[in-house]
């Protein structure tokens, strides 16, 4: 009983073209990601200023 099924993987490039990347679309689309991504960036940054201006004072 050695069956192996066989699976295919199907590759779609879903490339996205440099003047769609600063769209603002929703779902789950590249570019959403891409804007997900600068605003836990800038999140972090900013909870990293408030961390070092509050231990600078305290």
């Amino acid at each position: 009983m050695n069956k192996q099924s066989k699976i295919e993987i199907k590759e779609t490039d879903n490339l996205v073209d440099k003047k769609e990347l600063n769209l603002w679309k929703r779902g789950f689309t590249p570019q959403a990601e891409i804007w997900n991504g600068r605003m836990a960036t800038i999140g972090i940054g900013i909870i990293l200023i408030i961390v070092a201006l509050i231990s600078q004072f305290s």
